[in-house]
């Protein structure tokens, strides 16, 4: 089961976040900055699936964007890596060639999409 699902740029901030789980904002604050940093700090020859804490992070790096989905154990982290490049193609279609920019200024567009993130 997805918990949650963060798009970050490589300066660690966070452009989009959904949580299918209620974390209180202190802790999402704090939790967001522990994954973007144990995701950014991985050089790429390294595995995209991370054990951490309760739960695994499955990962992939699109250009300037990281897209960080966290997955409980029994989750199958190929499904998800997939899912993710799913996830961005249809972004590339909807904007045609999906930036950062359009993330941040579309928020609103992605959240709605398809109903639901």
């Amino acid at each position: 089961m997805i918990k949650f699902f963060l798009m970050v740029n490589k300066q660690g901030q966070t452009r989009l976040s959904k949580y299918y789980e209620h974390v209180d904002m202190n802790k999402r604050t704090l939790l967001e900055t522990e994954v973007i940093k144990t995701c950014l700090s991985r050089s790429s020859e390294q595995c995209s699936f991370i054990e951490y804490k309760d739960f695994k992070l499955v990962y992939r790096q699109y250009a300037a964007l990281f897209i960080v989905v966290g997955v409980n154990d029994t989750e199958n982290e190929m499904a998800i890596y997939e899912f993710i490049h799913n996830f961005v193609e249809v972004l590339d279609a909807y904007f045609s060639r999906v930036s950062e920019l359009d993330v941040s200024f579309f928020n609103s567009d992605l959240q709605g999409m398809g109903g639901q993130l």
